[in-house]
């Protein structure tokens, strides 16, 4: 309780100040991401697209130079995001809160921005529910139930009849693995059997031979991001999983591009949903892709984009705002939004502050002598289907 009375006296004064930092005309934008940990390329891939817009579009905006303040919160740690968040605003006096690469880290100081009346951008971090944590934020990424709920219809639609799934045993997992066995038994499947995988380096042998004994003809994988899709491709690969003529299917992490190195040809023939891959065909995304590469030497992935796609929210929010940087103004300019990114057309729900995606069904095929993720269908403004619901 007097930590908390602490920070609410800190934030009573650092607002009393905002006239001032306004005439400054510096806008500061704090950024909490894993730079260190088992999530440390995440953080680079994303922290790249922010770097690479600020790079194209100028530091500046509405008359006002923008100044970035990197925290590392070293992995999941809510308790560290928190008092990262609450550094941030009453310390560093930034006007934005923004970047949040994983759920328990984005939830925690979407406490702060709700406390304070921050705008916070969340770049990456999925679960659905992350957005009604503060009426200050919005998320350009996805949501887990936005891809797998469209992944769980079309497997069914297209020949899946029984189903086993393999989630990791936190948040984003949880919901990856709800929404697909609730899309797929509501399309005429069947789950015949689940487990939960834990999050800190997991061994997926034991996992995917259950799997491959339970006599399902679907097998859906939901991993995060960074090392782990890599780790289960390898296991996949070793038990021979696809060799069985099983459909393997998951959320685009499964088949990123380190994963499809590891698996080799055992990853041809995944069926993946994703908002975004480096090879997705349009003018915006090639040129996107080229800049990329030149900037950093390697592909942008999902993470790249989030960053990315996160930046041209806060500059084009500011800029409708004239300049203004207090958290109601910026929410109400975001809501509606709507812009071409590289994963293509995209938009801000009114109603949620969420993102509407194009879902794409890709699947894992040789080309030119490299293993590439085919999109093979697609879905058009996908909502976050948890919200949806609750209307």
């Amino acid at each position: 309780m007097l930590r908390r009375t602490l920070f609410g006296t800190a934030l009573a004064a650092t607002l009393a100040a905002a006239g001032a930092a306004q005439a400054q005309q510096t806008l500061k934008i704090g950024v909490i991401l894993p730079y260190s940990g088992q999530f440390a390329d995440l953080a680079t891939q994303l922290d790249n697209g922010i770097k690479l817009y600020v790079q194209q579009n100028g530091d500046t905006v509405a008359g006002r130079k923008i100044e970035i303040v990197r925290k590392d919160v070293g992995g999941i740690a809510p308790d560290v995001a928190k008092r990262l968040a609450q550094e941030l605003v009453v310390r560093d006096r930034v006007d934005v809160l923004a970047g949040f690469a994983l759920t328990p880290n984005a939830m925690a100081a979407g406490d702060v921005s709700e406390q304070a009346k921050k705008f916070m951008v969340v770049m990456n971090a999925a679960t659905s529910i992350i957005t009604t944590k503060s009426p200050f934020m919005t998320r350009t990424s996805l949501t887990t139930p936005q891809l797998n709920d469209t992944l769980g219809k079309w497997v069914a639609k297209n020949g899946g009849k029984r189903a086993f799934t393999m989630a990791s045993d936190y948040g984003p997992g949880h919901d990856g693995e709800q929404a697909f066995q609730k899309a797929f038994r509501e399309a005429g499947g069947e789950i015949v059997g689940a487990v939960r995988i834990p999050v800190e380096n997991p061994d997926f042998s034991a996992f995917v031979q259950r799997a491959k004994d339970s006599g399902a003809d679907v097998v859906y994988v939901w991993v995060p991001g960074g090392a782990q899709p890599a780790a289960l491709g390898k296991a996949l690969a070793e038990r021979g999983l696809a060799n069985t003529g099983v459909k393997i299917v998951g959320q685009g992490e499964l088949t990123s591009e380190e994963a499809l190195k590891s698996m080799g040809d055992a990853g041809l023939g995944i069926i993946t949903a994703f908002n975004y891959d480096y090879t997705h065909d349009s003018a915006k995304n090639r040129d996107f892709v080229t800049a990329y590469r030149r900037a950093y030497n390697r592909n942008p992935d999902l993470f790249s984009v989030g960053g990315y796609d996160g930046m041209h929210v806060i500059y084009e929010a500011v800029k409708k705002a004239a300049g203004r940087t207090d958290g109601q103004v910026l929410i109400d300019a975001v809501k509606g939004m709507a812009w071409e990114s590289p994963r293509g057309p995209v938009s801000i729900d009114a109603e949620t502050r969420d993102i509407i995606n194009t879902v794409y069904i890709r699947r894992v095929e040789r080309r030119n002598g490299e293993l590439v993720n085919a999109e093979i269908d697609r879905v058009e403004r996908v909502k976050d289907p948890v919200k949806a619901a609750m209307r």
